[in-house]
């Protein structure tokens, strides 16, 4: 079996990954030239690790890390509740979200992928496919053809496979621009915390320490470091910019020969951090039902996974960046309990963790 995978994120790494540990010829391309030197996606949850596990990546991304071990939520500058992540599940076994950057996370899939004998076609343009029952051929941008058992669309929100399929991505965009900025830093007071900061109006500011001295800041406003209100001395700015979320997912995940994971397939807010561990379990759910020729399978599952993971990201997300009165109270009341009564604390946590 070949199969191709369009895309080397960390979903399409992962399925190529995943794939190629199986015994099955896995090739993946991708437009840019080489890959990715941004942070990008950050945080990585105990579900994925798990699932990365038999690839011995884990291991890898663990050593390379900065474990996450409390989420700290703040009524402006004011500390309002800590939710310790120190939570085990019986199922995934680790019990924190790991922070690392993106390019480093797919620099371990990558060199994993070569290991495995792998490979990743860099600067190689997807252009158009046609399908029968029993090949994939696949156009490049300079013209020349290659056929497969099957191809994989892991190329991102902005895909190319998507419409060639001829399958729409509905959904839309929320009405606010958000900021985000990837900083070297010094003074910041919860380098082993997530931070979010709710405040007034409805504004929200988000640190995430993803190496030492280095925090990604994101907000719903124009510019994420200003509006924070806690003291960060900034001594260097890698990264920073604006951007719009959209809400999306397509109606189905697979057709005829031809399979679309990851944000191809789905996209939502970064609040709760599972845009990347989404594309990798459906890599790894792909895998697996590539394997064992049970394709139906793939899209029955991770749509569902798909829709709820949407569903509860936006319900956060409107929660901590709600303007009516009546919310913020009764989300400042949650706050309070959380402090005061261990099982809503533990509930939260593992919304965290595993939700």
């Amino acid at each position: 079996m070949r199969v191709l995978i369009i895309g080397a994120g960390p979903t399409g790494l992962t399925a190529g990954m995943e794939l190629a540990r199986r015994g099955i010829d896995a090739v993946i391309i991708d437009k840019r030239a080489g890959g990715s030197t941004l942070s990008r996606a950050v945080g990585i949850v105990p579900m994925s690790l798990k699932l990365l596990e038999p690839s011995g990546v884990t291991a890898r991304l663990i050593a390379e890390g900065q474990q996450m071990q409390n989420v700290k939520f703040y009524a402006g500058d004011t500390l309002a509740a800590t939710v310790p992540l120190q939570v085990k599940h019986p199922k995934y076994g680790h019990d924190f979200i790991l922070m690392l950057p993106q390019d480093q996370t797919e620099a371990a899939l990558r060199d994993k992928l070569a290991e495995l004998g792998g490979t990743v076609r860099y600067s190689t343009e997807f252009a158009g496919l046609s399908q029968d029952e029993n090949k994939v051929t696949v156009t490049l941008a300079d013209g020349t053809t290659e056929s497969y058992d099957y191809a994989i669309g892991a190329d991102g929100i902005r895909s190319s496979v998507r419409p060639a399929l001829g399958l729409d991505y509905p959904g839309h965009e929320l009405p606010d621009k958000w900021s985000i900025a990837d900083v070297n830093c010094t003074g910041w007071q919860n380098p082993k915390d997530f931070t979010i900061c709710v405040l007034p109006e409805g504004k929200v500011a988000v640190v995430a320490p993803i190496a030492e001295n280095r925090c990604r800041v994101i907000s719903n406003t124009s510019d994420s470091v200003k509006t924070l209100p806690l003291p960060m001395t900034v001594t260097h700015v890698n990264r920073a910019g604006e951007f719009e979320i959209s809400v999306r997912q397509v109606a189905q995940y697979r057709t005829g020969r031809v399979f679309l994971a990851g944000d191809a397939a789905h996209c939502h807010s970064p609040v709760g951090g599972r845009g990347m561990n989404l594309g990798i379990a459906d890599a790894c759910e792909l895998a697996d039902c590539l394997q064992s020729g049970d394709l139906d399978r793939y899209g029955a599952v991770r749509h569902k996974e798909g829709a709820a993971t949407i569903k509860g990201s936006e319900g956060v997300r409107k929660m901590v960046s709600s303007t009516s009165p009546l919310t913020r109270t009764a989300f400042r009341t949650a706050l309070r309990l959380v402090n005061n009564v261990g099982f809503i604390q533990a509930r939260m946590a593992e919304g965290f963790l595993y939700g």
